[in-house]
């Protein structure tokens, strides 16, 4: 018997048309800004400035949790093309929230090394990691003019160009998500955050809508050698399939996505209520994947309400070690691709809930293709992680660097200020109360937390990881000295800022 047979191919929609974005024009711009680099003193300038917002807003380091926040700047300077809905520089965004409030002297901060061929290559094939690192870039995707012109692997074309630095950019991406992983795992972090990672539809031999390098994949790998079971959890407007996929035959990982299910014109057209992993019940992975189809317009409201009601019910049967947990913020209101009327403040009520349950957590970036909406929201959720929401300002500090970008002023924009009109909402309440009673139908069969012992180990990185950062320690001695400096200077704790 075939047990994937259920998994049945089903050839993705495509995620972006290049050249048909006129009903996109009232909500996005093309961003076309250059990331300069500040000299010393506008640094020393902002930094005081930093430390000035730390005091006045009293951001401290949460008690009794330590997050952390792991980059690589290098990032932010890469580029899709012109026209394609994906922009690095929403991380540049988000970075100018981030350390404008002050967050960062509640973090530990990490500049993360790129990941290594070999550490790709523990999930990913050699021939596509090969193909990915000396694929030639190409100016103009090759299916423009001619839809039907094949690709290799899924690269060249308008989903996913063979842009300049792409192999660089995939592995600083994997990089960041490995090292956040990495922290949880050796108990220096209890929330460790990667916005540049949640690239969740890259496949093992295959890119697949904007993704590359499946970094989640990569860090529950990491996350399995030191726990039995991981929890997945996607809030992405896309279905989550790659991280599903990778996943399918095993107990020890819960996938569970929400997401916008309309198979036959938006992208993947995979994650059906029914979609729950083998069909087989001698397979390990059988009811272990939880799909939540959803239609445009649903609310703050529905979702917070949705999400509590599967999570909460998916952590009582499931009794994850730790959560994985794919940000996407395409989920938003006014994002290029999404059709939802989600705000940050419902958003980032998905972190909230996943943090109050008091379990390790990674937090991974994804989707997003209104660069300023998604600083909003990764900005308000770093700030949940370490414990400040609720003393952040809603306008967002006058020393921002780029801060007319962001239109409006606040954290926190309104349905009419982001679209003008709310848009028609197409899930009823019955619709969402069917998806629950089918959920926990699935969840029946869960029923206990599945046995810690694994037939498959993850393989161990901890050999290439040591000598890659052994070399990298070496080379930049005096660099990570004033590193060292400049953490101490802003490791304030409750009461040392007043």
């Amino acid at each position: 018997m075939d047990i994937l047979s259920d998994y049945r191919y089903r050839p993705p929609k495509p995620n972006y048309l290049p050249h048909n974005v006129e009903i996109d024009e009232p909500i996005v711009e093309d961003y076309n800004i250059p990331v300069e680099s500040a000299n010393e003193h506008e640094n020393a300038i902002f930094f005081n400035k930093m430390k000035r917002a730390a005091h006045e807003y009293d951001i401290v380091r949460p008690k009794g949790r330590t997050v952390s926040f792991h980059a690589n700047p290098e990032m932010e300077k890469h580029h899709f093309g012109q026209t394609h809905p994906m922009k690095p520089w929403r991380l540049t965004l988000t970075k100018s929230l981030v350390t404008s409030y002050g967050m960062t002297f509640a973090m530990d901060n990490y500049t993360t090394r790129t990941a290594t061929y070999e550490e790709l290559n523990s999930f990913h094939a050699s021939d596509y990691l090969d193909y990915l690192a000396t694929a030639p870039p190409e100016d103009q995707p090759r299916d423009v003019d001619n839809p039907d012109k094949e690709v290799k692997f899924n690269l060249g074309g308008s989903d996913c160009p063979l842009f300049h630095g792409l192999y660089d950019y995939c592995s600083m991406s994997a990089g960041s998500s490995l090292d956040a992983a990495r922290k949880i795992c050796n108990g220096q972090s209890d929330i460790a955050i990667a916005w540049g990672g949640g690239l969740h539809h890259a496949k093992r031999s295959e890119a697949s809508g904007f993704c590359y390098i499946n970094d989640i994949v990569l860090a529950i790998l990491q996350l399995l050698r030191c726990y039995p079971r991981v929890l997945y959890i996607d809030i992405d407007v896309h279905h989550g399939d790659g991280v599903e996929e990778a996943f399918f035959s095993t107990d020890r990982v819960m996938t569970v996505s929400f997401h916008k299910y309309q198979p036959e014109v938006f992208f993947p057209g995979t994650g059906g209520l029914d979609d729950n992993g083998p069909k087989s019940e001698h397979n390990p992975g059988a009811h272990h994947a939880i799909n939540v189809p959803l239609n445009d317009g649903i609310t703050d409201e529905q979702y917070a309400w949705l999400f509590k009601s599967i999570i909460g019910k998916t952590n009582d049967s499931f009794r994850p070690s730790v959560i994985a947990l794919q940000c996407g913020a395409d989920s938003l209101a006014g994002d290029r691709l999404g059709r939802f009327n989600l705000q940050v403040q419902g958003h980032g009520a998905c972190v909230d809930f996943c943090k109050s349950l008091n379990i390790p957590m990674v937090i991974f970036g994804g989707g997003g293709y209104t660069p300023r909406n998604v600083a909003r929201a990764w900005a308000y959720e770093t700030a949940i992680a370490i414990g400040c929401q609720s003393k952040i300002p809603e306008v967002i500090p006058a020393h921002a660097p780029w801060r007319e970008h962001f239109i409006h002023d606040t954290i926190f924009p309104t349905l009419e200020q982001i679209l003008g009109e709310p848009r028609a909402n197409r899930n009823t309440q019955k619709r969402l109360q069917d998806i629950i009673m089918h959920v926990n139908e699935q969840l029946r069969f869960v029923g206990h937390a599945p046995s810690v012992q694994s037939q498959i180990i993850p393989p161990d990185l901890g050999g290439i990881r040591d000598d890659v950062e052994a070399r990298l320690r070496e080379e930049n001695m005096e660099k990570d000295e004033q590193q060292r400096k400049t953490r101490e200077e802003g490791m304030g704790m409750a009461m040392e800022l007043a």
